[in-house]
């Protein structure tokens, strides 16, 4: 194996499976979302570990992210969180995958392409409440699902909205969100007005999940507390402060190695741009890391771990390559030593991805789905 790989860390979603199961309503379902490779930690492998946990459903954000799993003998229900196009809506009916719709033009495609299928596609209902993404106005709601109701094709199997700023503990954020809150209300009570069972209501996502439990309705969709990181300013001192603590463990670690020492004299720089010289003696070390591999430029401002100790990435990161500042003539690192970028403390790191994800002016969900398919996960249970 390259020296550069992924250790993943199944015991550790699962204990946040288990964490986000105590801040759930008895009755409530599970919906873990697994987009994006699983957010970088692998979707097949995450799905399953959901899956066995008991969730039911996951959310994927592409027709072929849900062929993937289904091809790899997940059952749950699987919605799926972006819209696709024509070619792809077949799909759904073969995979039954559930998909978000939200106008109806939309939903006219989607009917299409049911064909000569006698199973109906269950369909989502996404109301607009105030992302501006996807979905119609609350005040259409009623409207469109008489629509998919209509069809031979499809039957409502849900209704859901997605929050813009559930994440923010400012009055702002928490007013809209409320607004938010309240407009799905209305588009879901305007739809039972109708004579039309809503299906499963769901809005809320990582952040609202733990902090606006009475919003939770009849599923939630947690995704980056899944893998062990707190939504923006929903942070653990946060919920420490309010008295309902939640105890995340990063999955994911990112470990690469050694591969070369080398000396460098005051005046010396490294890398391209010469954005660093070496004030004295030092030793440079190698790592067969860079932003090819989702270890972004904008890291250079971070540390990385060597045997229980930090050290200072040096000069801009390379496609493949970077180099840190282990000092001159320095005992504790030697050529093919394990070195951990970040993550969980039993992989011997001393920061996680939060930490590079602030340095960069970003987010830890950022950091984890850049790291690129060349870096092989290696599964650790």
């Amino acid at each position: 194996m390259r020296a550069t790989f992924a250790e993943i860390y199944i015991n550790n979603f699962v204990h946040n499976l288990s964490e986000i199961k105590r801040f759930m309503k008895s009755g409530v379902k599970m919906c873990v979302a697994v987009k994006a490779d699983g957010y970088g930690h692998g979707a097949v492998e995450m799905a399953t570990a959901a899956q066995n946990f008991g969730a039911e459903y996951l959310a994927v954000a592409t027709v072929e992210e849900g062929i993937e799993l289904r091809k790899a003998g997940i059952k749950t229900g699987i919605v799926v969180l972006s819209l696709c196009n024509p070619c792809e809506a077949p799909y759904l009916f073969e995979y039954n995958l559930e998909p978000f719709a939200g106008d109806e033009d939309y939903i006219d495609m989607l009917q299409k392409s049911g064909g000569q299928i006698s199973n109906k596609l269950k369909v989502h209902l996404a109301v607009d409440t105030g992302m501006g993404r996807i979905g119609c106005r609350p005040e259409n709601a009623a409207t469109l699902a008489k629509k998919i109701c209509a069809s031979a094709a499809l039957t409502l199997g849900g209704m859901s909205t997605h929050f813009a700023s559930a994440d923010g503990t400012d009055a702002k954020s928490r007013s809209y969100a409320r607004l938010q809150f309240e407009r799905f209300t209305k588009a879901v009570e305007s739809v039972k007005s109708a004579g039309i069972d809503p299906g499963i209501r769901h809005c809320s996502a990582s952040a609202a999940l733990i902090d606006m439990k009475e919003w939770q309705l009849d599923m939630v969709r947690p995704g980056i507390i899944a893998y062990g990181y707190y939504p923006d300013q929903i942070t653990r001192a946060y919920l420490e402060q309010k008295e309902t603590p939640m105890d995340l463990k990063p999955v994911m670690a990112l470990v690469t190695g050694v591969s070369a020492i080398r000396p460098f004299e005051q005046g010396e720089s490294v890398s391209y741009g010469m954005t660093w010289t070496s004030e004295g003696e030092t030793d440079i070390a190698v790592l067969p890391i860079g932003y090819a591999d989702g270890f972004l430029r904008r890291f250079n401002r971070n540390e990385v771990t060597i045997n229980g100790k930090l050290y200072p990435i040096r000069g801009r990161i390379c496609m493949d390559q970077c180099m840190v500042d282990i000092g001159k003539n320095n005992p504790d690192v030697k050529r093919w030593d394990k070195v951990v970028i970040f993550g969980p403390e039993e992989s011997g790191a001393l920061c996680d991805a939060e930490a590079f994800a602030q340095s960069a002016g970003t987010i830890s969900y950022e950091v984890l789905t850049s790291i690129t398919k060349r870096v092989a996960r290696k599964y650790i249970r």
